[in-house]
């Protein structure tokens, strides 16, 4: 929907309805500074060699689309708890302020990161906050197919950067309860289109849920209505190196999707040429 000169963004409820508005300047989908664009194509998903859930590997044919460069940070976070909260209209939880290992609170009549932590990405949103927080900047989830093309490229590589073992020039794992890094702090570790951080320091929701393979779009699993538990990728910052593979789908991972999580954020997506 569009308004003069404007585009709506949009946020969401737990029974998957829009709900409230805000104008911004409407913009053409193509690869900036804060996104890449990731061209149409096949690739192969999956790993016949890997966990049960990681196959059988298919091939899949995605349009082109543009995914953010970095995952969402506090502060990015925190300008959207100001615009919406951290509850849904109907109560629902975008965002666990309340825990522990929340790094945004309210402090002084405002949403406010913890020192020092601004720049690092985002943790403690529940699915519905992250495909909110999307909805809300124009954007929206990508889906499993589309984030594991962002991090492997249309070449088999085990990890974004290729073959070789993780390090911490590359990737944030291995690390203590919330020790994350700032977002885009592993140059070395960036995927053959340009996003970083697709491996280690947090975990990342994607829309579709956590469904076997063959991975399809129009099999129910990409049904925005939340429910059931739904997919994340990519490792995070306490993980170990075999987690940060690209086709690791987060077997046994704490996942509750309507509850944040102390190792799980998100980045978002779009349709190129929108």
């Amino acid at each position: 929907m569009r308004l003069a000169g404007c585009a709506v963004r949009t946020w969401i409820t737990s029974a998957g309805a829009l709900a409230g508005a805000l104008c911004i300047s409407a913009a053409t989908a193509h690869a900036t500074p804060e996104m890449v664009l990731v061209p149409a194509g096949a690739f192969e998903m999956g790993n016949a060699e890997r966990a049960a859930d990681e196959r059988p590997p298919h091939r899949i044919s995605l349009a082109a689309f543009l995914i953010d460069r970095l995952p969402v940070s506090n502060s990015q976070f925190a300008e959207f708890l100001e615009a919406a909260g951290p509850r849904a209209p109907d109560g629902a939880r975008y965002f666990d302020d309340d825990d522990a290992d929340a790094r945004i609170h309210r402090r002084r009549g405002r949403w406010r990161t913890d020192d020092d932590f601004g720049e690092h990405p985002v943790v403690e949103v529940s699915w519905l906050g992250a495909a909110a927080y999307c909805a809300w900047r124009g954007k929206r989830l990508p889906s499993e197919a589309e984030w594991e093309k962002a991090a492997r490229g249309t070449e088999s590589g085990r990890f974004p950067w290729g073959d070789e073992a993780p390090d911490a020039t590359r990737a944030r794992f291995g690390a203590g309860w919330n020790e994350t890094a700032p977002v885009g702090s592993h140059a070395r570790g960036a995927s053959p289109y340009g996003a970083l951080d697709m491996a280690g320091n947090v975990w990342q929701w994607v829309s579709s849920a956590y469904r076997p393979y063959p991975y399809s779009a129009t099999d129910g699993r990409e049904d925005p209505a939340p429910g059931p538990v739904r997919g994340t990728r990519g490792g995070g910052h306490d993980s170990p190196a075999a987690h940060l593979v690209v086709t690791h789908r987060g077997l046994g991972l704490s996942r509750n999707p309507a509850a944040g999580h102390h190792n799980i954020g998100f980045r978002c997506a779009k349709d190129a040429g929108r």
